[in-house]
């Protein structure tokens, strides 16, 4: 069995971004919709690599980049290396203790509501893209007690099944979990609902590719 299951994206409870979902208010981003940016002024919530890896995909064709972060800075939850090549793109501007309090249009996004949780101050301003990274859920709820999973319910394969060297409790085989392969022998993971995983499809479409040689190697020793 191959768990392909992927991820839902944590929904922002703000007045106005559900009804424009889909309408200038996007999940995640994909390089189409960076293309049909172009010449535009895109905004992003989120502090962390995603939001920060979209940012850099969206300066080659959007004329401004804002990224708007609740906190105080960057670095507690973004890599280095994004930080610094943020701060040497012109198009993109960071602003910190920042929100968005509403979303405003009739069947497109016109607008945006942004509060300063410093300076009590909310300003409107015109945006037709609005792009959102704060974070994804695994569905695997149904998964506990059946499956290893971490502490945000992404299912644990491979070598992180491992503690202090020691085989996952009830592994009965000689061998080490496989690398995708899941603390029930025969059973694998695959793609963004697995632990550590990179949430590309390209990624998990190599996994998907990869796992099929685990599945035989299992299979050969079960027949």
């Amino acid at each position: 069995m191959i768990l392909a299951l992927g991820v839902s994206w944590k929904r922002l409870d703000v007045p106005g971004l559900e009804k424009l979902t889909g309408a200038g208010v996007y999940y995640g981003a994909a390089q189409t919709e960076a293309i049909s940016c172009q010449g535009e002024e895109v905004y992003i919530i989120g502090g962390a690599n995603s939001a920060g890896q979209a940012a850099m995909y969206f300066s080659k064709y959007a004329s401004q980049v804002t990224i708007l972060v609740r906190g105080e800075s960057l670095t507690k939850s973004m890599s280095q290396y994004l930080i610094d090549q943020i701060n040497e793109t012109p198009n993109i501007k960071v602003m910190v203790h920042s929100s968005v309090t509403e979303a405003k249009g009739e069947t497109s996004l016109e607008a945006i509501s942004i509060a300063n949780s410093q300076t009590g101050e909310t300003q409107t301003v015109k945006a037709t893209s609005l792009f959102i990274f704060i974070g994804a859920v695994p569905r695997t709820d149904w998964l506990e007690g059946v499956l290893e999973r971490d502490n945000r319910g992404f299912l644990l394969t491979g070598q992180d099944l491992k503690t202090n060297g020691t085989r996952p409790k009830g592994w009965t085989l000689e061998r080490d979990p496989f690398l995708l392969e899941s603390n029930i022998p025969g059973i694998f993971a695959v793609g963004d609902v697995r632990h550590n995983s990179i949430k590309r499809v390209a990624s998990g479409v190599g996994e998907g590719s990869i796992c099929v040689q685990f599945v035989h190697q299992y299979l050969s020793k079960v027949f």
